[in-house]
């Protein structure tokens, strides 16, 4: 597996100013906070490193999920978000596993660079429908525990299934089905922060997770063309 200091020293000038602004803002956003929250900080920083190695497909940032998903469902819990604490412990914590296997299995050549794979019609439509039925079991579990923002919540258990399935199938669009998470969580935490201002860099932590999304998608379309030119 590659190393960390070897993957920071790998990263191009633009995804190291991206993953410093990143830091940036989710720190500024703790330190304005009138209710500091330690766990949600860590939680941030944990996450935008992972965002950025798995935009490189790096084994790696599968690795930091893994931390980040645990710290994340710890979070949610305290705010009754019941959808985002089995969606991240119960589903996203797992599929960090498996991706780590994946991805472990499939590098590109000798490189740290995982093997990004060639989706077919099929997969997306069978991949559909499972995430259908899984949002449908997820919505009324979460109404029986009495989940907050019920609505938002099974959306985001949507996405965030449709996701992770494609980030452990190794697909360049893993990136746009977090990135349609990342709106659904900006508003789920918004409305958390009209009750307790305390969860706001929770709020700030997710619009640049949608920024490292979108640069992942783009990245990931790089890396499957070069791969193809068998670069």
């Amino acid at each position: 597996m590659l190393k960390i200091r070897q993957a920071f020293q790998n990263l191009t000038k633009f995804e190291l100013v991206l993953w410093l602004c990143s830091m940036l803002v989710s720190t500024a956003s703790f330190l304005l906070s009138p209710e500091r929250d330690l766990l949600a900080l860590l939680t941030s920083l944990i996450g935008f490193t992972a965002l950025i190695f798995i935009a490189k497909g790096y084994v790696l940032g599968q690795v930091l999920v893994l931390i980040f998903a645990t710290c994340y469902g710890v979070i949610s819990y305290r705010f009754a978000y019941y959808g985002e604490v089995l969606t991240y412990l119960g589903m996203s914590a797992p599929v960090a596993v498996f991706a780590i296997i994946s991805w472990a299995k499939n590098p590109y050549r000798e490189t740290a660079e995982v093997k990004v794979r060639q989706m077919r019609r099929r997969d997306f439509f069978y991949l559909s429908l499972l995430t259908a039925a899984v949002t449908v079991l997820f919505h009324f579990l979460l109404a029986a525990l009495g989940t907050a923002n019920l609505a938002v919540s099974t959306v985001s258990v949507a996405t965030s299934f449709f996701a992770a399935s494609l980030t452990f199938l190794r697909s360049p669009y893993y990136a746009l089905g977090y990135t349609a998470n990342d709106v659904v969580l900006i508003v789920l935490w918004v409305l958390a922060s009209i009750k307790d201002i305390s969860s706001l860099p929770m709020v700030a932590c997710f619009v640049m997770f949608l920024a490292n999304d979108l640069y992942g998608f783009y990245n990931w379309l790089r890396i499957q063309k070069k791969q193809r030119a068998g670069l």
